[in-house]
């Protein structure tokens, strides 16, 4: 099976990021592939380094999430898009995956004019559904888009606004993630994610301070207002700062950053964004990660890390949460800040090894890139046996 992915332009898609979701997602996916025996073609910017073939469609990825919609960077992604499709033409793409949702815009301008059957992950909640309500009847009608929710949650959103119907959710690389309790956890949470009020810090900061505990707080604040604001109104509560700690790994990184900052008697500590390698080191030596989200997240990647090295979560039930975490095996889904702070204290009954093998049984890359390699053979072989395209969509180049 031959795949082309068309990555998003944010941040290169690489192993070792620090905040990118759907790069580590599409990462990921092309690691799985590859590892299957599929031809696995990623379209990125040149500055990513994928495991199948690299196909560069600009030098360099815009470095920032969500960055300023210019026109610049509506250029480069029409650019980036219409290269995309080129490549997809040559004659040898079985399907073509995309995951940028701001990419439906164009899609019945010039997707569905190519013969090749997409595949779209729905890394966005239904809220953010202007692209697609504006193509709503012809999306739901359409044999050339299939679309792929990342969780049940999100595949009920989504419902009457595209036909998403097998959940796929995301995998990691189980083995990438370090698992070693033998010498038991230091005594500190864990709270890592963009700094939003979506995401809840603010909260993770009252937890710690109601169960007595230390709380370690990672993540990135972006260019926006709205987060900006959050954070100086957050760094009030915070007792230490340090994020312009330089980069390093493995066991340097603890001797030269972690312990200074664990043998510290500070309890709030926000460490600023830190690469994959980093928060790895963070997630294995936490008694617990809490994840105070605030509202319906399709997917925490988030969540499958910290139990991939055998630490517990503790979670407000909100999105798919429920999906991912097991109650009182893997961590604790809770309702109330009060509830979330008593889970702290139980936190010793979860076993590390429950965590770490809930993630291999499902969230591995092997089932996730298996379960997009089974689908993208049911469509191959439903549009050879059955070619169609819908009248509704030929009617939109009429």
């Amino acid at each position: 099976m031959n795949v082309l992915q068309v990555a998003t332009l944010n941040r290169p898609i690489r192993q070792n990021l620090g905040y990118g979701p759907i790069e580590t997602v599409i990462y990921n996916i092309d690691k799985g592939l590859h590892a299957l025996g599929h031809r696995s073609i990623v379209a990125c910017s040149g500055d990513s380094e994928v495991c199948g073939e690299h196909y560069p469609t600009i030098a360099k990825s815009f470095s920032e999430y969500w960055s300023q919609n210019t026109r610049m960077q509506r250029e480069t992604m029409h650019h980036h898009l219409f290269s995309s499709l080129e490549r997809a033409r040559a004659g040898d793409i079985d399907i073509i995956h995309m995951h940028d949702a701001v990419m439906v815009e164009y899609m019945f301008k010039a997707v569905v004019k190519s013969p090749v059957p997409i595949v779209m992950t729905l890394h966005v909640p239904a809220e953010d559904k202007g692209p697609f309500q504006q193509w709503n009847e012809s999306l739901r009608a359409s044999s050339l888009a299939y679309f792929v929710p990342i969780s049940d949650y999100q595949r009920k959103q989504h419902h009457g606004l595209v036909n998403a119907q097998q959940v796929i959710h995301h995998g990691i690389d189980v083995e990438d993630y370090p698992f070693n309790r033998l010498t038991g956890a230091h005594d500190y949470l864990f709270s890592i994610g963009r700094i939003t009020s979506d995401k809840g810090q603010d909260k993770a900061i009252e937890i710690a301070r109601k169960s007595g505990s230390r709380l370690i707080l990672a993540g990135n604040v972006q260019n926006k207002i709205k987060d900006r604001a959050f954070f100086q109104t957050l760094r009030q509560s915070i007792d230490l700062v340090c994020d312009a700690v330089p980069p390093s790994n493995g066991q340097d990184y603890y001797e030269s950053v972690m312990k200074p900052i664990l043998d510290s008697d500070k309890q709030i500590i926000y460490i600023g964004e830190v690469d994959s390698a980093q928060k790895k080191l963070w997630y294995q030596h936490a008694k617990a990660t809490l994840f105070p989200i605030q509202w319906g997240e399709p997917f925490g990647l988030v969540l499958i890390e910290s139990m991939a090295c055998g630490t517990p979560v503790i979670a407000f039930c909100q999105g798919s949460v429920p999906e991912i975490v097991v109650h009182g095996k893997t961590g604790f889904v809770v309702e109330t800040i009060e509830q979330m702070a008593e889970a702290v204290k139980a936190i010793h009954l979860i076993d590390p090894r429950h965590c770490r093998n809930h993630v291999k049984a499902h969230f591995s890359i092997a089932s996730m890139a298996g379960k997009y390699a089974e689908l993208y053979r049911l469509i191959v072989d439903e549009r050879t046996s059955c070619p169609r395209i819908s009248p509704l969509v030929t009617g939109l180049f009429s």
